[in-house]
């Protein structure tokens, strides 16, 4: 009778919780994978089994190949320089805390700006600073003797561009992960490796900030990883893909084919790549990165 009410009572604690998982995520997940195959259009009263026709028209089109190159060039750039620039910012803030407790405040609400905004609402300022004759980005190159570019009209720079602003969007909030993880380093390790003789800043930071940020590192690199396969608002107000699709990114892709020409099979057929390509990336991180992190 205790086991049975120990059952009743779990059931009653976990249920609703994992009826929740279970309807809101495991069952559409199903659902997408299942339209993939189809070529099932919103508004549709039927549609037809294609098996793989929807992934071979992803990965045979130009447009398709077009969107998952995009895609992975714009993450290259936005994962590695959005981590290393805001485990420097934070390395830097953590620093001059102790001395300029105010100033180190002011910073780090400074840098935090474009995290707590409405990312659409700074879409739209970088549209106007990056304007080809107004804006200011280009009157200050033409001050310093600099041409100016057509930064979001440049089929070249274009998705340069928008990474660049990726790396901007994505500093602060990496910036206080990694001034978390600075707080919870006991000083006590600092003291042990100066006994040690790592007396320059450069040696305490590799035998012991480094190894000690392992986990935060991780934590870091995954939450950046899916955020720039997810690109979406900017390329959505700046450039709608262009020009000529050369800004063109899965996610964008996944909304114009889905929401515009309401092709759900095709949609959904990139929805699966997106998830198995995050996936194996995530997996990938975690292996590489998992040997060297440092649990304490």
């Amino acid at each position: 009778m205790r086991m049975v009410r120990r059952i009743l009572t779990d059931v009653l604690l976990a249920g609703p919780a994992a009826l929740a998982v279970v309807l809101f995520i495991f069952l559409p997940v199903a659902v997408v994978f299942v339209l993939s195959f189809t070529d099932y259009q919103f508004g549709a009263r039927s549609f037809e089994w294609v098996g793989i026709g929807n992934y071979a028209d992803l990965f045979g089109s130009r447009q398709g190949r077009n969107a998952l190159t995009n895609t992975l060039i714009y993450a290259a750039i936005v994962i590695p320089a959005s981590v290393g620039l805001g485990l420097l910012v934070a390395l830097g803030l953590h620093g001059i805390a102790g001395s300029m407790p105010r100033v180190s405040a002011l910073l780090r609400a400074v840098y935090f700006l474009p995290v707590a905004a409405t990312l659409v609402a700074m879409a739209v300022a970088w549209q106007m600073l990056l304007h080809p004759s107004m804006g200011l980005v280009n009157q200050w190159l033409s001050a310093l003797g600099i041409p100016g570019r057509q930064w979001l009209s440049d089929r070249g720079i274009v998705l340069y561009t928008l990474a660049g602003i990726g790396v901007w969007q994505s500093v602060g909030y990496n910036m206080v992960l990694f001034l978390a993880g600075l707080a919870a380093i006991p000083p006590t390790l600092y003291d042990a490796a100066s006994v040690d003789g790592a007396e320059s800043g450069w040696d305490r930071f590799w035998i012991v900030t480094w190894p000690m940020l392992g986990p935060t590192t991780l934590f870091v690199m995954i939450v950046t990883a899916a955020n720039a396969f997810r690109v979406f608002e900017t390329v959505a107000t700046m450039t709608q893909g262009g020009p000529a699709f050369a800004s063109d990114t899965i996610v964008y892709a996944l909304y114009r084919e889905g929401f515009v020409y309401f092709k759900a099979g095709y949609a959904s057929a990139i929805t699966v790549v997106f998830f198995a390509a995050l996936l194996v990336l995530t997996a990938i991180q975690i292996a590489l990165v998992e040997r060297r992190v440092h649990y304490r």
